[in-house]
């Protein structure tokens, strides 16, 4: 049997690369603070043709932690951040935690009911919004007096720049400030008005970030102070990353990869964070060009799509060194294609929001193996001071191979979720999360995500992990999208279906993408049918929305 509690995987670290780390920083706010006192003339954030310096950044999040304090924000409050990938959200994370408060990480997508919720369930006593969601969804909630709100502050996406890019900002005015609590104003009129000093401990919450809600309503996980700082510390030692590194903003800042991987690496670093507003693939290759990152962490979607766009010129992603991506695994030959045009391997990452984003990842400089029986890509091995063991349904240890549900301790791991002892008790028992992600360990220590446990079909009493014919589909010359489900069948009980996008300039027929897959695949486990679609749906943070499609095949079947 595996002793999982002496980290077999050790080993495959690179080289220099320690067993543990100690953070550098108590806190998240440290962070922060620190740069801004020490690095003040330092890039913080690159916002198209603007940005703002970290000496900036923290007089603007001293002004909002002032304004919210004078509108009784008190410490353990909880404010909303209902924006996008803007400078706004970030002045608006530290000014939470400079007021003694919480951050509530809110998808810009949601819509009223959504919005209402978080903001019900979180408590949230203020609100940081984009004014066109203001306009469109936030005042109409806070209107009812079901939720807590009683402060509302307004960013515009044209905040910080000049350029007003007509890809994005089209029709889009700087707002009038009266009547509503411009952020502008409010940098403007509390400059050089100190929040009392705060200090919170690593335990402390820092921020609400909310699970996508698969089996029930959301859940917000209590990422505290201490997560963040090693987990942020956790990609600056385990990459390498360094003050002369620039990071883009591909990930939602909202999503927990964004929040860590993105705003809080490049705090630690003290480099810049380049951010355009949105995901718009010409758009984020200009800022490719113009900033020149060299990291970042994305979708693998989103990598596809920057890839694939027409704008892509070669050279233009030459400034890159190291990039990952989370949020699923990928396909063998997904990560074979994307290296040529990258020009750098993306190595694979994988984590929850209850972990804080990375859990496992590649070593840098490594390439993942492929397992030889289900041809998938290893996810990683874990990171720092971390353990993860693999667990059948009773949580005992399963042996080297076998699947079963990834259980994963560490300093990472969340304490829990927001009012909710009984989720807390089922998901972390005694502070080690049961994740709903089903793989394997191999006998070196890399660790093979199969799927999430929900997602399995049984057909005719054969289990299918939908992944595995993922996989298989990505091998297709013309496919650049596949998501597989399971559809009720009368014979069979379950059957599998693919739905399935092409790349540009390429053509194929259900016909011909069935026939691939039955060449390649036992017979229970090839898609019986095949749906050929412009673009498949997906998350704000770019992952392919399997629930969607399967409810979709259910109502037609």
């Amino acid at each position: 049997m595996t002793r999982y509690i002496d980290r077999p995987w050790l080993p495959l670290y690179s080289d220099g690369v320690p067993a543990d780390i100690d953070v550098d920083h108590r806190t998240a706010l440290d962070i922060f603070v620190s740069a801004s006192l020490e690095t003040p003339d330092a890039a913080a954030i690159k916002y198209f043709d603007g940005g703002l310096t970290f000496g900036e950044l923290g007089t603007a999040s001293d002004a909002l932690a002032a304004r919210l304090i004078a509108d009784g924000f008190a410490p353990g409050d909880r404010l909303g951040l209902y924006v996008q990938n803007n400078p706004a959200f970030v002045i608006g994370l530290v000014a939470a935690w400079k007021a003694g408060g919480v951050a509530v990480s809110i998808n810009p997508m949601n819509r009223h009911a959504e919005l209402s919720y978080l903001l019900s369930d979180s408590g949230a006593v203020a609100l940081l919004a984009l004014d066109t969601l203001y306009d469109d969804i936030a005042r109409e909630v806070i209107a009812t007096g079901d939720t807590a709100v009683r402060t509302v502050v307004l960013a515009s996406a044209l905040d910080f720049q000049t350029r007003d890019d007509q890809r994005l900002f089209s029709g889009l005015s700087r707002p009038s400030e009266d009547g509503a609590l411009a952020l502008s104003a409010v940098i403007r009129d509390y400059d050089g008005v100190p929040p009392p000093v705060t200090s919170p401990n690593p335990d402390d919450t820092a921020v609400l970030s909310y699970t996508s809600g698969t089996t029930g309503r959301p859940k917000g996980a209590t990422n505290t102070h201490g997560n963040l700082a090693f987990n942020a510390q956790t990609y600056r030692d385990w990459i390498g990353l360094g003050a002369d590194d620039v990071v883009l903003g591909v990930a939602p800042l909202f999503h927990i990869t964004g929040l860590v991987a993105h705003v809080m690496i490049a705090g630690l670093l003290r480099v810049p964070l380049v951010l355009a507003h949105r995901f718009a693939p010409d758009v984020m290759i200009d800022a490719i060009r113009e900033h020149r990152p060299t990291f970042t962490v994305g979708a693998i979607t989103a990598y596809i799509a920057l890839a694939d766009s027409p704008d892509a010129r070669e050279g233009d992603f030459a400034s890159f060194r190291a990039l990952y991506s989370g949020g699923a695994p990928i396909a063998p030959a997904v990560a074979e294609r994307l290296e040529k045009v990258f020009g750098a391997y993306i190595h694979n990452v994988y984590g929850l929001t209850e972990t804080n984003s990375p859990s496992h990842a590649v070593p840098y400089g490594v390439r993942a193996p492929v397992d030889p029986d289900s041809g998938a890509l290893a996810v990683g091995v874990p990171v720092f001071n971390t353990t993860v063991r693999v667990v059948d349904d009773g949580g005992a240890d399963v042996p080297v191979g076998e699947v079963g549900e990834f259980a994963t301790s560490g300093p990472g791991v969340v304490p829990g979720y927001w009012n909710r002892p009984d989720a807390t008790a089922e998901s972390i028992p005694g502070g080690e999360l049961r994740t709903g992600d089903v793989g394997f360990m191999d006998a070196d220590g890399w660790f093979y995500l199969v799927d999430r446990k929900k997602d399995m079909i049984n057909a005719s009493g054969y289990k299918v992990w939908p992944r595995e014919v993922e996989d298989m589909l990505y091998g297709h010359p013309a496919v650049a999208e596949a998501a597989v489900v399971g559809v009720p069948d009368e014979y069979r009980g379950e059957s599998v279906k693919a739905f399935v996008s092409l790349q540009p300039g390429k053509t194929a027929t259900a016909e011909e993408i069935i026939a691939f897959a039955k060449e390649r695949m036992a017979a229970y486990k090839y898609p019986r049918s095949v749906e050929i679609l412009t673009e498949l749906p997906k998350t704000a943070t770019g992952k392919v929305l399997r629930r969607t499609l399967r409810d979709q095949a259910v109502d037609e079947a």
